[in-house]
């Protein structure tokens, strides 16, 4: 029996519901929809069997699919949920505030047992930012970070902690999502001269650096972003500071650092300059693929080397997603590009379809690898809010659009765990898909009325073609300008000139030719291959050139100096 597809959630200004997939798309019967015009937060469990959200009353724990209530939680002010990886437990997080009759009683995050409902334990956590604690993928320990330290539980066991990684100035740590043996990156960010620095343990730590497994050191760091693959068995490392000293890029300097659990580090070397828009791990965790440069942008995979595997040329992108099975790819362009998206055969490394998802906020692949979620989202875009469902085709199979004075906030799929669609094979040919009523935008750039009717001979930006994509018989013939004729024989006379000294040398050089080789320089300088002598002969013609010039100021009845007319 086929597994049935993921539900989809909405939360909007209008409450929050859920609706089916594809390829229904009608509203969720069993699910009463909720009508609170306040909803701050939805979660999904990682396996997709509980949905909870806060409404501004409460917050809601179901299971799914029958939509019966789990827990109820009187927490009004939650503005962050999150379950625990295998979904026993569920964190809200509420803004800190102090409480003066009784100070004692602060704490605003809180650890919840699902299915008994009991509150397991309650920290103070002030700062949202990393506001939850990390468990491992089997929840046999959790961290938190606490006063430059990283505090560990084991069991879910949060009266005692049973180890500490103590760091001056830790300001971040990331837990690796794999099986054991666990590992843990904790980042101390540069001061005084000092570089920032990343270092990799293996649990459990130990005093010393017995546990340390490998630290990467870097001066230009302001914060860290941490991207592991599925396994834990290689980390990301996106470095990047505040502002570009050097004023050449808005987004600050970035780079791109790779450690693996086995100890081995590198940089990531990238053939554009320019900022890092975007990184994703395949989910067979053997490859990676980031987008970077100045527009137009970059798109290269890399293996777990950090070496280029394949290159997909530059083109108007700022993200990339691979997809459940890993064996489609997308390369999008969002925010203040026009919603190009492009969608990638991965094995045979060829371009699936090409399509607009024009003023899209959003993006994210169904479980099944085969469907596609945009949306534009508020505050983001506050006009035109939505959704749609499009098939990898390019196919557009299903659009809700809000009302003007309406705003959509969020919307995502439901979940589901790994291994429940199968892998199918990819098709090229569209699927049946619908017309949006939505006017399209002209993909036409404006032109002058003068210049309307005759061919263009201007380029905005030079995009490269992937290397493994080009043909000659592509190519199509546009009359060149004056100027552009003009510069293309100078070129060329420059090159056919290249090709003739070649030749003089090459005969020259021929045996039986009894006249000393002559080389030539890049200026067209012969040379006899001796440098001094062709110094001397150089500083010879300078003085006989100097010579002449007097010569003819002389004819030309201009009076010289006394030291230019003396022998």
């Amino acid at each position: 029996m086929a597994a049935s597809m993921p539900l989809i959630s909405v939360r909007g200004s209008d409450g929050l519901h859920l609706t089916y997939g594809p390829p229904n798309y009608n509203e969720y019967e069993t699910f009463e929809k909720d009508t609170s015009k306040i909803c701050r937060v939805m979660a999904f469990s990682q396996d997709g069997k509980y949905f909870a959200w806060s409404n501004g009353s409460q917050v809601k724990v179901i299971s799914l699919p029958s939509c019966s209530p789990v827990l109820q939680i009187a927490k009004p002010k939650t503005t962050c949920l999150q379950f625990s990886p295998t979904g026993d437990f569920i964190i809200t997080w509420e803004p800190y505030s102090a409480i003066k009759e009784n100070p004692r009683d602060n704490s605003n995050l809180h650890i919840w047992e699902v299915k008994s409902g009991t509150c397991l334990h309650s920290f103070i956590q002030k700062k949202q930012y990393l506001w939850y604690p990390q468990w491992s993928i089997d929840e046999k320990i959790c961290a938190r970070n606490v006063n430059n330290e990283v505090h560990f539980f084991e069991n879910n066991v949060f009266t005692t902690i049973t180890k500490k990684i103590f760091l001056q100035k830790v300001s971040e740590f990331s837990l690796a999502p794999g099986p054991p043996p666990y590992h843990i990156a904790c980042y101390v960010p540069g001061s005084k001269g000092q570089p920032s620095f990343v270092r990799l343990y293996r649990y459990p730590p130990c005093e010393g650096n017995s546990s340390v497994i490998a630290n990467k050191s870097f001066f230009k760091a302001d914060k860290v972003e941490f991207n592991w693959n599925k396994k834990g068995t290689g980390l990301l490392l996106l470095t990047s500071t505040d502002v570009d000293k050097t004023g050449a890029s808005y987004y600050g300097e970035q780079l791109l650092h790779y450690l693996g659990t086995s100890g081995d580090t590198s940089i990531v070397k990238l053939a554009k300059d320019g900022p890092i828009y975007s990184i994703d791990w395949s989910p067979r965790c053997n490859e990676f693929c980031v987008v970077y440069g100045f527009m137009p942008a970059k798109a290269t995979i890399f293996n777990l080397k950090c070496e280029p595997v394949f290159d997909f040329g530059t083109g108007p992108r700022n993200a990339v997603y691979y997809n459940s099975h890993g064996n489609m790819l997308i390369l999008a362009g969002f925010g203040n590009l026009r919603g190009n998206v492009e969608v990638w055969d991965m094995k045979a490394k060829k371009l699936v379809t090409q399509t607009q998802a024009s003023d899209s906020t959003f993006l994210s692949w169904c479980p099944d690898g085969e469907h596609i979620l945009t949306a534009t989202t508020s505050p983001r875009l506050r006009v035109a809010n939505g959704y749609r469902v499009w098939h990898y085709t390019g196919s557009l199979l299903f659009e809700r659009r809000w009302d003007s004075d309406q705003e959509l906030w969020e919307v995502c799929w439901q979940p589901c765990p790994f291994g429940t669609f199968p892998e199918t094979e990819i098709k090229y040919t569209p699927v049946a898909g619908i017309e949006t009523p939505q006017a399209q935008v002209t993909k036409q750039a404006y032109r002058p009325p003068a210049l309307r009717g005759k061919p263009s001979t201007f380029k905005l930006h030079d995009d490269d073609e992937p290397p493994s994509n080009k043909k000659q018989s592509d190519q199509t013939i546009v009359p060149l300008s004056k100027s552009a004729q003009k510069n293309k024989k100078k070129k060329e006379a420059k090159k056919a000139k290249k090709e003739q000294e070649k030749v003089e040398e090459r005969d020259e050089n021929q045996p039986g030719n009894e006249t000393s080789p002559v080389y030539t320089e890049a200026d067209g300088t012969e040379t006899t291959g001796d440098p001094e002598k062709d110094k001397k002969i150089r500083n010879i013609k300078k003085k006989l050139d100097q010579i002449s010039k007097l010569k003819a100021k002389e004819q030309e009845g201009k009076t010289l100096e006394l030291n230019q007319v003396t022998d």
